[in-house]
């Protein structure tokens, strides 16, 4: 049976999604009920896999599907494809299973040729029109189906503009669209040896190929790879008969939110633009209107519109985006998707919907994005700071940045790479910009509007972005932004208030976000729903501090090494690694003492109750010398300049001698961890006494101390044990017999040493907890340096999907993830109670969240502004998969 690669809207629903992609179902959706949708019939995405599988090339059977599709849908408009007298004109669109606006192509007005044309002004009665209609057909397809740049096509028009004195678009007559046609003829046979294909049958299968292709575009991928959207779902490809804004002025174009996308206030919110085509809005060519005029100006509309919004809100349980077109004063919807909205929108739209009884509480934590939940941290401009106002438009993203002006996408992400902060700033963007909004604090356009491509992509992304600034002038060519009252130079700093709109001269000095009403609610849910447990890796009482008013349950990891990196303590440091013999050692140990001390006691003060896992010294001793390329310098400067006095050459001999002792060929490797603690067991000893201290003093103030000491790096059972009872020894020297149950503390291990997975049964004997430090485990897993790999050979890879995600970023669950399994499985045998968790980067990321979850773990640390997306996952995980015990026990029978 041949498999059916073509779907005629009327035949799909929204469970057809995975095959028909977003859009397509969503049409599908709409017709079913009752809503007006232009007629059409959606290629699948197994059409768009199967075309790349045949080498860039649609199959004999494609093509007879979509004749016959087509046929169907000429007899349903009355129209035919190719018809000089009565032709049916059609858009050929993207739609991808997620949402992706703006990164694929569009082609409107296909079945348009020199015979065509005339059919359309004749029946129209409007030769205007049709050559307008005419152009643009060639302008798009000249572009994306043939290739040629859209600078070609635009410098044509700009001159015919010029020529006829016309400001917009439409002031342009019938026969300069007549003559403009005659250039872009001549333009595509110029630059690509073709013409303009007649054969309109020929501009469909074109058109279909293309949008294909597009699927595999420069922007299409870095939007999939910024969104962790995978390559195989390809895209669906939506064939519908075209209706027309751009007939005259009871006709128009728009896209309204059923919700306010930028604060998530319950309000009809979107532009239009009357006697135009969908592409003028959403490509920010002209500054529409505000919804709210459609009201005066055509009142019947304004109210069906209204009328169908509220509908697919409804159905849908979402805020919806939708594109319409009024054609001769009948409204056609040509898209509803669930709308983009930032962070602070989403979480009001949610949080609303559930007191409206639209969502439930559960439905309403599912559908946050976590990786947004990063914009609510937004900040914002010391008011009293701002002064030089340069230009107000309009405010499309949330936000405060600060950066250098620059003017193209190429330049933002050179200068990006460089170091530098930017901001871009176009005339609009385009989807070819998007390498450039990423690297970008934020975006400054001065057209479009709030549903302009750079406001939909900016407030994606969370980067703050002022949409439609018609007070300045960008002239590209210069390099230079003309506002009213001064000329703003390519490097010039300036502030972007997102918020309001205005553009502000220098550097303005910015403000933290605080948690809003919404978030403290959702993060409430999400608190009811999770089972996995979110704790923070917190370095200093400040950070502990901080962790706690996030919502961390407690603190899985505290890295004693970063309490010695300050000015005050760094020498001590130092003459402790470098003292002669071991009595010098103890008396720089026994100056550190106090200082560990103090640490620990406000760190006790600030998790009050909560337990906090504190790491013994991990990384190796030379990580706190000075560098040793850089002694060797210096020392060849004192032999062979004579410069500096004999006690500096003496002492700068010395140093390097006791560096050059200490130096290991693959440190990382080498005498770090426990390895370290076993070797010079005076310093864990200073450690361990100057928690146990802490604690002590904390418990006598009326403070709940819960310490859990981690060993880092225990590669063999024996490692742990010997420090354990080096542990255990201390805690009873200070605490004494009676006073150890007031502190009932843990210890464990920080597994990041294959072997330590694979052995898990024999190190759980002497470990309470199991905490996987994912940063190393995956090094070590993969034979990766994580520096070198990073910056050498690592994102050549995920480019070429050798490996789907950077590794560091997102859990391996494949390998790493195994080894982790392994050990959780493998420790709870011997102990059922064993403790685990991870500490690694990955605990801030959303899938490697979902894993931890599934494997049964009982907490996740990250760093503490990643904490509410962490709570938020953790219950999204739980959302979709349920009870991880109960899994296990499934699994099991």
């Amino acid at each position: 049976m041949t498999q059916k690669q073509v779907v005629p809207f009327q035949d799909g629903n929204a469970s057809m999604k995975a095959l028909l992609g977003g859009k397509g179902a969503n049409l599908a959706e709409m017709i079913r009920a009752g809503l007006p949708v232009p007629p059409g019939f959606t290629i699948t995405t197994e059409a768009c896999l199967a075309f790349f599988k045949m080498g860039n090339r649609m199959s004999d059977e494609l093509f007879r599907q979509v004749a016959a599709a087509l046929k169907q849908l000429e007899k349903m408009k009355g129209q035919a494809f190719g018809d000089a007298a009565n032709p049916l004109l059609v858009s050929v669109r993207s739609g991808s299973v997620s949402s992706m606006p703006g990164m694929m192509d569009t082609i409107l007005n296909l079945g348009l040729n020199d015979s065509t044309v005339l059919g359309l002004a004749a029946l129209t009665n409007n030769e205007k029109f049709a050559y307008d209609c005419y152009r643009r057909l060639m302008q798009m397809f000249g572009s994306v189906v043939m290739g040629i740049a859209a600078h070609h096509f635009e410098q044509l028009l700009h001159h015919r503009k010029e020529k006829e004195g016309a400001k917009q678009d439409q002031d342009v007559t019938a026969e300069g669209w007549k003559s403009l046609i005659e250039d872009y003829k001549k333009c595509i046979l110029a630059q690509t040896g073709k013409s303009f294909p007649q054969n309109v049958h020929e501009q469909l299968r074109m058109s279909v190929e293309a949008v294909f292709k597009s699927w595999h575009n420069q922007r299409a991928q870095i939007y999939r790879e910024l969104n962790r959207i995978p390559d195989e779902q390809g895209t669906a490809v939506n064939i519908q008969s075209m209706v027309f804004g751009n007939r005259g002025d009871n006709c128009g174009t728009g896209v309204v939110f059923t919700r306010n996308p930028s604060t998530g206030e319950n309000a009809f919110f979107g532009e239009y633009l009357i006697n135009a085509q969908g592409e003028d809005v959403v490509a920010g060519i002209r500054t529409p209107l505000p919804i709210a005029a459609l009201k005066n100006e055509m009142p019947e509309i304004y109210e069906q519109l209204f009328e169908a919004s509220r509908q697919l809100e409804k159905h849908y349980k979402d805020m919806q985006d939708i594109e319409f077109t009024v054609e001769n004063n009948k409204l056609y919807l040509l898209q509803t998707r669930n709308g983009k909205r930032n962070a602070q929108a989403a979480l009001k739209i949610a949080v609303d919907m559930v007191h409206e009884g639209l969502l439930t509480k559960m439905e309403a934590v599912g559908s946050i994005e976590v990786s947004h939940l990063d914009q609510l941290l937004h900040r914002g401009i010391e008011e009293e700071a701002v002064k030089d106002v340069l230009a107000k438009g309009l405010p499309a993203s949330p936000g405060a940045a600060v950066g250098q002006l620059v003017f193209d996408a190429d330049t933002a992400a050179e200068w990006n790479r460089a170091g530098k902060t930017v901001i871009l700033a176009r005339n609009e963007t385009t989807p070819e910009d998007i390498h450039g909004v990423i690297a970008s604090e934020g975006v400054l356009t001065s057209r479009g509007g709030m549903t302009s491509h750079a406001a939909v992509v900016a407030r994606g992304m969370g980067k703050p972005c002022v949409c439609g600034c018609e007070e300045v002038r960008i002239v590209l060519n210069e390099k230079r932004m003309y506002a009213p009252n001064k000329v703003i130079e390519e490097g010039d700093w300036i502030t972007l208030d997102g918020a309001t709109g205005r553009i502000i001269s220098g550097i303005m000095p910015l403000k933290e976000a605080s948690m809003t009403d919404e978030l403290l609610l959702m993060l409430e849910w999400a608190d009811e729903i999770r089972t996995l447990n979110v704790y923070a890796n917190a370095d200093n009482p400040e950070d502990a501090q901080i962790a706690r008013q996030l919502g961390a349950q407690g603190i899985g990891l505290c890295r004693t090494e970063h309490m010695f990196f300050s000015p005050t303590r760094l020498p001590v440091v130092q003459r402790m690694i470098l003292a002669d013999d071991k009595e010098d050692r103890l008396r720089a140990l026994a100056q550190l003492l106090p200082m560990q001390q103090s640490d620990f006691e406000g760190m006790f003060e600030a998790m009050d109750g909560l337990p906090v896992t504190i790491r013994l010294l991990d990384p190796p001793l030379h990580e706190f010398l000075p560098n040793l390329e850089e002694l060797q310098r210096r020392h060849a400067e004192l032999t062979y300049d004579r410069s500096g006095s004999d006690l500096e050459r003496k002492e700068v001999v010395q140093l390097l001698s006791k560096v050059q002792a200490l130096h290991e060929a693959n440190p990382m490797l080498g005498q770090r961890g426990c390895r370290l603690g076993i070797v010079f067991p005076e310093i864990y000893d200073m450690q361990i006494e100057a928690i146990f201290r802490a604690a002590s003093n904390c418990i006598n103030r009326g403070i709940r101390v819960l310490p859990e000491i981690m060993i880092p790096l225990v590669g063999h059972a024996n490692e742990l044990k010997i420090v354990r009872e080096l542990v255990d020894l201390v805690a009873e020297q200070v605490l004494g017999k009676d006073s150890l149950r007031d502190c009932p503390y843990k210890v464990g291990t920080m597994i990041e040493v294959p072997r330590a997975a694979l052995t898990a049964r024999q190190i759980v004997a002497y470990a309470d907890f199991f905490s996987f430090g994912t940063n190393d485990l995956t090094q070590m897993t993969f034979g990766y340096s994580r520096d070198d790999a990073e910056g050498k050979f690592l994102t050549h890879y995920v480019d070429q999907k050798l490996l789907q995600h950077n590794p560091f970023q997102v859990l391996d669950t494949d390998g790493v993830g195994q080894l982790i399994d392994l050990a959780v499985n493998a420790g709870r045998l011997v102990k059922p109670s064993l403790k685990t968790g991870i500490c690694g980067e990955h605990g801030g990321d959303k899938e490697s969240i979902f894993f931890c979850h599934l494997t049964g773990l009982d907490y996740v640390s990250c760093s503490p502004y990643r904490i509410p997306l962490a709570r938020i996952a953790a219950a999204q995980a739980f959302i979709q998969h349920g009870d991880p015990r109960e899994i296990k026990v499934a699994q099991a029978i």
